[in-house]
């Protein structure tokens, strides 16, 4: 029988053919695809003709097509519809696809004419962006271990081969916490304080489970855990969750992740060592819009202790409210999402349960591609005939204004059994011009993925603040996906620098919080009426509220980080008493606790990409706020020219500029870090 994986996709628009796989195809499509690219990178090398930019760097571009197609998708479902034989897959090629990026990566014949180009690049009249792909293929390979003596080679590309088998297992020890939490919900008082909206997503969680009729459940996906200590009246029972939540990967048994996590430390630190650097920390910035540790320690300590103040005022209102509700202990990590609630109420009339009706999820969707159309002039259209992995997954063309095709864009929004928490965004097909042999140009194929509570059959999913801002996050890094516009693949769309990724992202945020745009978009789902102003108006007055205890979360997170990917130890340090150990010398507040604690910190242990990089979501809101103002400056949201600029420097150019001189070419200046203080309320507006 045929593989599915290694025939055309014959679907519109070349979309996998998602109900004909199997896991068994993609052990042998991958054996396949690495044989192709490594024939590939053969060929290149072992040319006769002098190296050229056609022939080499183009073509590099070029290469490895069908296994980053098989790649792509295999990712994909491993997130999203894990399954126990996907994982077993997912284990059994993590170090084969390592060992296969290191050969190409270390390929001395290829690297000899990449260098040889480098060494003449100034004369080889390229345009820039062919400067900038040899530049950044010269340099990956370099960071890579390709420079190095052949003993070293050696090495570092074993150190790769175990480092994906560990990410693999830190993943899918997080995947099994998370899976195999249920907290069941069966009398009133088990159920106190919780509003209707939070127990209906409990029982419709319950149910897609085969639980009683009678029983509400609560997982470990942020949708529920959140919702849960925010409003349970039940101590007992918050505490419980809670230290469910922030225990994951830390439990004695087959997913306990701490010595996961060491080995990985240790060998990330040999990785920089064979590199010539003290440290992993120093490894990774080289290649960041910051470049050091200085410069990203300066930016998360100005803000830590700004946030640490705006804290310690927050923290009297809570307790203050613990006090008034019957309460006279100290507020915990458990209790302080319940009290602040209280104080948000009281100060704002601000109730969740009022707010949630005006953001069902379809209408938010329809908000996103109404900005959209009228900052970009691109339509969406459903296409509920094309392939997708899960009934839940919708399918869109993406249209151009004069209705060409334009991109795919698959949306994925519901948590369910055998999805990874969190959202995200990936491609599947990126964009580009760059057909080598086959010729022509590709259009993307771009998944939005997000883990939001779904709503009972009939009903609508209900969002929260939170939740409409994560989509719309989301969203901002789908239209850098859609939106590209680069000859060369290895440019395209979010393969950016990390510290610059989340500009786009951050950046389309600001749009649903825009009164206008919320109240054109923001109806009831059952009257149709739109959010009344008056609300509007004290949304906006709560804008700044409990950000202190958010903001110090959040840095506490990248701090630690930093810090731990700092260390120039050969053996990685016990990442629990590390992690203790460094909060209590940063004076973190016990009470707020972390984002992401060590044991379960994805960004961090999955992949390298966010590693020593936690911090780059500030770094970005430095240059989200600034590029916010240039159209707050135009005295229109939707100004057309300063779109047109946003999208031609930042969103269509991916990575064919450098991200700073990309920036500037938008904006005309550096980025100012004041907008980004004023929007935390740090400093006075």
């Amino acid at each position: 029988m045929q593989n599915p994986l290694l025939t055309d996709w014959s679907a519109p628009q070349g979309l996998p053919p998602f109900a004909a796989l199997r896991p068994e195809h993609f052990g042998p499509a991958f054996e396949a695809g690495m044989k192709a690219h490594r024939a590939e990178i053969e060929a290149i090398a072992a040319q006769q003709a002098s190296p050229s930019f056609d022939n080499t760097v183009a073509a590099l571009d070029a290469s490895g097509r069908l296994l980053a197609r098989i790649e792509a998708l295999f990712s994909t479902l491993a997130a999203s519809l894990s399954t126990p034989e996907l994982q077993a897959v997912q284990r059994e090629l993590a170090a084969p696809l390592a060992a296969h990026g290191s050969w190409v990566a270390m390929h001395q014949g290829l690297f000899a004419r990449l260098e040889a180009l480098m060494q003449q690049a100034g004369s080889l009249g390229l345009a820039s962006d062919q400067l900038r792909l040899l530049e950044r293929l010269h340099l990956e390979a370099v960071r890579a271990g390709a420079k190095l003596a052949t003993a070293a080679r050696e090495r570092y590309a074993a150190i790769m081969q175990r480092l994906a088998e560990l990410n693999t297992q830190f993943a899918q020890n997080v995947l099994a916490d998370e899976a195999g939490y249920r907290l069941v919900l069966r009398s009133e008082g088990e159920l106190a304080g919780l509003p209707e909206f939070v127990r209906a997503v409990m029982k419709q969680a319950a149910a897609e489970r085969g639980l009683g009729a009678d029983e509400y459940l609560v997982t470990l996906s942020r949708s529920h855990v959140v919702p849960f200590l925010t409003f349970s009246a039940r101590r007992d029972l918050r505490e419980q969750a809670w230290r469910a939540w922030v225990g994951r990967g830390e439990q004695d048994g087959a997913s306990d992740n701490r010595a996961i996590a060491q080995e990985i430390l240790t060998l990330r630190n040999e990785q920089a060592r064979l590199h010539g650097y003290r440290c992993f920390a120093d490894y990774q910035l080289a290649d960041t819009m910051a470049q050091n540790q200085a410069a990203v320690q300066g930016l998360l300590m100005r803000v830590w202790d700004a946030a640490l103040s705006a804290t310690a005022l927050e923290r009297e209102a809570v307790q203050a409210a613990a006090l008034a509700h019957g309460f006279e202990g100290q507020v915990q990590a458990w209790d302080w999402r319940f009290y602040a609630e209280k104080v948000r109420q009281a100060r704002y009339a601000l109730d969740e349960a009022e707010l949630k009706p005006y953001f069902p999820l379809d209408a938010m969707v329809a908000a996103l591609f109404h900005c959209a159309q009228r900052l970009y002039g691109i339509r969406f259209e459903r296409r509920p005939d094309w392939p997708v992995y899960h009934p839940d997954v919708q399918a869109y063309e993406v249209l151009n204004a004069d209705g060409s095709h334009r991109a795919v864009f698959l949306h994925d929004n519901f948590a369910r059994v055998g999805k990874r928490s969190g959202a995200w965004m990936n491609a599947l097909r990126y964009a580009h011009a760059n057909g080598g042999d086959a010729g022509g140009t590709q259009t993307p194929v771009i998944l939005n993925t997000n883990n939001f509570a779904k709503g009972a059959p009939g009903e609508p999913t209900l969002l929260s603040l939170d939740d409409v801002r994560t989509l719309f996050h989301e969203f901002g890094h789908g239209l850098h996906g859609m939106l590209s516009d680069t000859r060369y693949e290895r440019l395209s769309g979010t393969q950016v620098l990390r510290d610059f990724v989340e500009l786009p992202s951050q950046l389309m945020e600001h749009w649903i919080a825009d009164p206008a745009v919320m109240q054109q978009h923001a109806k009831h789902y059952q009257s149709g009426q739109p959010i009344p102003a008056a609300l509007i108006e004290r949304i906006k007055a709560a804008e700044l509220f409990n950000q202190g205890y958010e903001t110090v979360r959040y840095t506490a997170s990248a701090l630690v980080d930093l810090a731990i990917h700092a260390l120039e130890d050969e053996q990685g340090p016990d990442i629990t008493a590390f992690e203790s150990q460094t909060l209590e010398r940063l004076g973190a507040p016990a009470d707020c606790g972390m984002n992401h604690r060590l044991a379960h910190f994805q960004h961090l242990f999955v992949g390298d990409s966010y590693a020593s990089g936690y911090y780059v979501y500030l770094w970005a809101e430095v240059l989200d706020c600034d590029a916010f103002e240039a159209f707050k400056e135009a005295g229109d949201l939707f100004d057309a020219a300063t779109a047109q600029r946003y999208r031609q420097h930042i969103l269509a150019a991916g990575n064919a500029q450098e991200p700073g001189a990309a920036y500037r070419a938008f904006r005309g200046r550096d980025a100012q870090i004041e907008p980004m203080l004023r929007g935390r309320g740090l400093i006075p507006a």
